[in-house]
């Protein structure tokens, strides 16, 4: 199997007009495509070429608690923070002045060795990082491990292992592979709101 990105991430919103601000007007995402009914919306916003951000938009949604990144926490827990990345070093300065000129919350921009990193919070106290990718320690060309006790998966090396789940042996053939219409095949009508 190869990868391209990741085609979204899917967030939720209960005010999908101040997230359209915040993303598109203060961010700089383009606002892609939407679909949906009021109680139930689902708007897209591109971050690149292949990667977009999705947000539902659900009554009754609240912000989450503010936490801050990479804090530890206890309990149910899947998500930390979304991190983008800029194209130039300019960037970072330039999302860094439009926050702070917005009166929205930023960190310092930090220098993380292969990264540098921004943080802020959206109006859904979504936590951001802005990251741009410093040339001289390109992780995906030199895979590092850096933890001094790695768990025991992570010390068989960066790439996958064949043999370690079972192998396919009743692939689903041509005839039988069957597609079924889902939410958002309208994108595909000549129709269009804009």
């Amino acid at each position: 199997m190869r990868y391209k990105g990741i085609n979204h991430i899917a967030l939720a919103t209960g005010d999908l007009n101040a997230t359209i601000r915040f993303w598109r007007d203060l961010v700089g995402l383009r606002l892609i495509a939407g679909l949906g009914r009021p109680g139930y919306r689902q708007y897209f916003f591109e971050i690149g070429p292949r990667d977009m951000l999705l947000f539902f938009e659900w009554n009754h949604v609240q912000p989450i608690p503010e936490k801050d990144h990479g804090v530890p926490v206890q309990g149910p827990f899947g998500f930390d923070h979304l991190a983008l990345e800029v194209e130039t070093l300019e960037d970072m300065w330039q999302i860094y002045d439009r926050l702070k000129a917005a009166d929205i919350w930023v960190s310092e921009i930090l220098d993380h060795g292969f990264i540098y990193s921004l943080y802020s919070f959206d109006p859904n106290n979504i936590p951001i990082e802005f990251s741009w990718a410093n040339p001289e320690f390109d992780l995906r060309k030199t895979p590092r491990m850096q933890d001094s006790k790695p768990v025991f998966e992570a010390r068989k090396g960066p790439d996958p292992l064949p043999d370690v789940w079972p192998e396919v042996s009743e692939p689903t053939l041509p005839q039988e592979q069957k597609i079924y219409p889902g939410e958002g095949s309208e994108l595909r009508s000549k129709k269009n709101r804009w």
